[in-house]
């Protein structure tokens, strides 16, 4: 293969958009760039006080194509005739209302500021409600609808949010056409397309968060959700029967965005996924490896052969896909809904005065930065005791196992001798035992757990929390090489979709960095972590049944 074909991954986090540009032959990173989101950053849209997290498309657009060309400027001007594909991953479930055209509404002069017109971010958890419905719901039919979804339609999908917001505002029910994830929209849009039924759905992104299943022949039926909501009425009929893997193309660069990005109109633009799908292949998961991407949240993925799965459902896991991660494979989905982000709360909870009453916020910013750091080497020098305060770590909600959002997080034992340290261990542990809770999940309905691996910021700058994670699992944890296993995996699938491998894993072994790093457990810790993780589940129980009881 020659030596000079480029492909781009392009990887949508919750705070910003990085683009990698990389070499296909070897995967060495050429170059990449990275651009925050300026409304999602000023607070735009969003009331956590209401669990509403909304984000612009034109925050999307526009670091799409600010990183794209810097990755290519600062590759050389020969960069550009060398790159062969695009693909992206995205978060998710991040769904957006579209008009027949596929254009977000946001984009439209009428909603360009109303948030309920904006996509709705994996993090909202506006619709709590809509989510109890849908479980409730199903009961009632004789097939189960939710049996690919772990049996329980979480707050964070799809079709929750979708039934929030058109409950919410008459005036996006009425514009809404359609609704559309973040992942399958900006291949949508670099394609060109023009209308919604040009859109190639992935199979990541409606098996995992929309119900799509082969079982079903698509979606479930049109009945199923016109008799939750009339609102719901002739939905299913504007996604389409047929779903696609991130091994092919969705098309090619159109006119406008060509010149928009300095390439040619021969890249191909790949089938999208989420980023922990694709992640998961940038970080060179094996079967019955739980690869776990640890950022704001995690996603903990694997993969397994279909003929061992077969039939066997995993409970309460964030479903499981053919083809979804890996294709020919069944991909199954779980993950925390707060990991960085519990960190990161209790940061900013320390950081108030500072924020508030320095006078300087630049030199203020430069303090809070070294919180965190400062944090994990007190934390880590503290002997670990039994009797420590301990935390739950459901700081917004529960994705998995058994995804509850109304549950929260706590933090008890405290005393007059609890300072920062310890609260910071107590919440680092809280993590990690709930890491610790989907290990034992898949184990106990089937699917052995063979290995662990991590990816992402948190695996990759904290060896505090990686150790005490393996010693909590009592299993060693591989730690990918790449900073950008998400941006990386989608490289991988955009070399596929333009046929420069025949399949993903000939390109994940040529273009994956391997493991720089492995945590192995401390078998002096190993008991009592254990133990508190006994004290762990005991905690989690009583708050599970106030929660209940308070409902």
């Amino acid at each position: 293969m020659p030596q000079d074909n480029f492909v781009i991954g392009v990887d949508y986090g919750t705070d910003s958009v990085r683009s990698l540009l990389v070499n296909t032959a070897n995967g060495s990173e050429i170059a990449s760039a990275v651009y925050y989101y300026p409304r999602w950053k000023d607070g735009l849209y969003c009331n956590p006080a209401d669990n509403q997290f909304r984000q612009h498309p034109l925050d999307y657009i526009e670091g799409l194509e600010t990183t794209i060309r810097s990755c290519l400027a600062q590759a050389g001007p020969a960069a550009a005739a060398a790159v062969r594909a695009i693909s992206i991953d995205t978060t998710g479930s991040t769904p957006v209302a579209v008009d027949e055209t596929g254009t977000p509404l946001g984009l439209l002069p009428a909603f360009e500021k109303n948030p309920n017109a904006l996509f709705v971010l994996w993090k909202d958890h506006s619709s709590v409600k809509e989510a109890a419905e849908i479980n409730a719901h199903a009961l009632k039919f004789p097939v189960n609808y939710l049996q690919f979804v772990g049996g329980i339609y979480s707050s964070e999908w799809f079709w929750a949010k979708l039934l929030h917001i058109l409950r919410v505002d008459p005036d996006v029910r009425k514009a809404c056409y359609s609704w559309v994830e973040h992942c399958d929209w900006i291949p949508f849009l670099l394609t060109g397309g023009k209308h919604i039924k040009e859109m190639r759905r992935s199979v990541c992104a409606a098996g995992h968060k929309a119900l799509w299943a082969t079982a079903f022949n698509g979606y479930p039926p049109d009945g199923f959700f016109a008799s939750l909501d009339p609102l719901l009425k002739g939905f299913t009929a504007r996604l389409g029967d047929k779903t696609y893997t991130s091994d092919q193309a969705a098309g090619r660069l159109s006119p406008e965005w060509a010149t928009r990005l300095g390439l040619s109109t021969d890249v191909a633009v790949g089938v999208g996924a989420f980023d922990a799908h694709m992640g998961a292949v940038g970080g060179q998961i094996e079967p019955y490896h739980l690869s776990k991407v640890m950022g704001t949240s995690t996603c903990d993925m694997l993969v397994a052969p279909l003929d061992d799965v077969k039939d066997q459902l995993v409970k309460g896991i964030c479903g499981q896909v053919p083809g979804s991660v890996i294709p020919g494979m069944m991909g199954m989905e779980a993950g925390q809904s707060a990991f960085g982000d519990a960190y990161a709360w209790f940061r900013n909870l320390l950081a108030w005065p500072l924020q508030q009453l320095w006078p300087d916020p630049a030199q203020a910013n430069s303090i809070i930065d070294k919180i965190i750091p400062e944090l994990s080497q007190k934390a880590a020098a503290l002997p670990p005791d039994l009797h420590a305060e301990l935390a739950v770590d459901w700081f917004n909600g529960r994705r998995t196992p058994d995804a509850n959002q109304l549950l929260k997080g706590a933090i008890t034992g405290i005393g007059l001798g609890s300072d920062a340290p310890r609260l910071f261990r107590a919440v680092v542990e809280s993590t990690c035992f709930g890491a610790k809770t989907i290990v034992d999940r898949f184990i106990r309905e089937g699917v052995p757990v063979r290995g662990l691996i991590g990816l992402g910021g948190v695996a990759k700058k904290s060896p505090f929390i990686m150790q005490m994670m393996a010693d909590v699992m009592n299993r060693p944890i591989r730690i990918h090489g790449s900073e950008q296993t998400c941006a990386l995996g989608a490289a991988m699938f955009a070399a596929t979709a333009a046929g420069l491998y025949p399949k993903v894993e000939d390109a994940m072994a040529a273009i994956g960095q391997g493991f720089d790093a492995t945590y192995t457990p401390d078998p002096s810790k190993v008991q009592l972590y254990a133990d508190r993780f006994k004290a762990y589940s005991q905690l989690g129980n009583f708050i599970e049944k106030e929660t209940a009881s308070n409902e």
